[in-house]
């Protein structure tokens, strides 16, 4: 009988834990920030609340593992005569990739040297987004289409071979479907799943639970329709709840159908804080250990933040970033256009 008293008190105890989590409201916070000169920076890599990495425009790659105090900045040319622009950038324990944008592609692999482990060439060749999954050996980037389908590589040596997925084993786009390269966030893999977030023609959702190896698509009632609406940015708290965020780059004040959550691992989406804002928004995170309420979004539209699961919004700040990447609950470091920034939450 005791015993059987202990489980029910243990029980009670753990739901009465689980009843007292409450979501913050943040009003103290702090966004310190650091020039980066001659670069927009798109694509950002946290790895603790002293350590960020970097690639952006004009062949800038670069890290600051003091907190900011100095910065480690190279920059990239190819064959002297091209600078590449990236958007993509990735990190294992060993190494940085970065991958530029346009024709010719190029995957950087940077540990004491700097090795180009792809390069593509065609006139569609566009690269957005690249990220690992745990195991550092398989790793994954995704491209506007250069045929009838998404251009998606794939590793499984952790980076030193890539090849490039064959359209009959992909869905098809329709024409005027692409990707969004704003933040290096249309992608998000938790363990043996990935999602790719589409815009365009049509705001879609990709989705393997094999690291790629088969796919599905999946429709949203996003904002879709032409060039520049459809999603910028999808994150997942788990393998069910995500959510989607973007818009039209073109009417940035719009918020009508650009934010979007999903409770069945993306499947189905549900348009949240619609004709509210935030508006136009390139990349959107959840902030870890907040049991998947607390959200921050940014963009040229400033800082926003919901401490509901997306239902709701407040605008914390008006400036402008691409990105935002948290390294714990209170702190995240975000890019920019010639800057990066650490927001510290009290």
């Amino acid at each position: 009988m005791k015993r059987f008293l202990t489980i029910i008190s243990l029980t009670l105890f753990f739901f009465s834990c689980k009843e007292k989590y409450t979501s913050r409201e943040i009003s103290n916070f702090e966004i310190e920030v650091f020039k980066i000169d001659n670069t927009s920076i798109r694509a950002i890599e946290s790895i603790d609340e002293n350590t960020v990495y970097f690639a952006g425009s004009n062949g800038k790659i670069g890290n600051t593992k003091d907190g900011g105090k100095t910065w480690d900045i190279e920059t990239v040319n190819y064959q002297d005569s091209i600078q590449p622009h990236f958007r993509s950038l990735t990190k294992t324990k060993e190494c940085v990739f970065a991958l530029s944008i346009a024709n010719p592609a190029l995957l950087y692999k940077i540990d004491t040297t700097k090795e180009i482990v792809y390069i593509e060439k065609h006139e569609k060749v566009f690269y957005d987004s690249m990220h690992f999954f745990s195991n550092e050996k398989d790793g994954i980037a995704v491209g506007d289409p250069t045929e009838g389908c998404p251009s998606i590589i794939l590793t499984n040596d952790g980076g030193n071979n890539w090849s490039k997925i064959p359209c009959a084993e992909l869905p098809k786009f329709e024409d005027g479907e692409a990707f969004f390269a704003a933040s290096n966030t249309n992608i998000k893999i938790i363990n043996n799943t990935v999602w790719i977030a589409s815009g365009g023609k049509k705001a879609r959702i990709l989705k393997s639970t094999d690291k790629g190896k088969t796919w599905n698509i999946y429709a949203t009632p996003f904002i879709q329709g032409n060039g520049p609406q459809g999603i910028y940015s999808i994150d997942f708290y788990d393998e069910n709840n995500g959510i989607i965020i973007g818009g039209d780059y073109s009417k940035p004040n719009d918020n009508c159908k650009n934010k979007a959550i999903t409770k069945d691992g993306g499947k189905t989406w549900e348009i949240v804080a619609d004709n509210q804002n935030p508006n136009y928004k390139s990349c959107v995170q959840y902030v870890p250990e907040r049991n998947g309420k607390e959200i921050f979004t940014v963009g040229k539209t400033g800082i926003s933040y919901s401490n509901d699961a997306g239902n709701s919004w407040k605008k914390l700040s008006e400036e402008e970033f691409y990105s935002i990447n948290f390294v714990n609950k209170n702190t995240a470091w975000l890019s920019g256009n010639e800057k990066i920034a650490k927001l510290s939450i009290e």
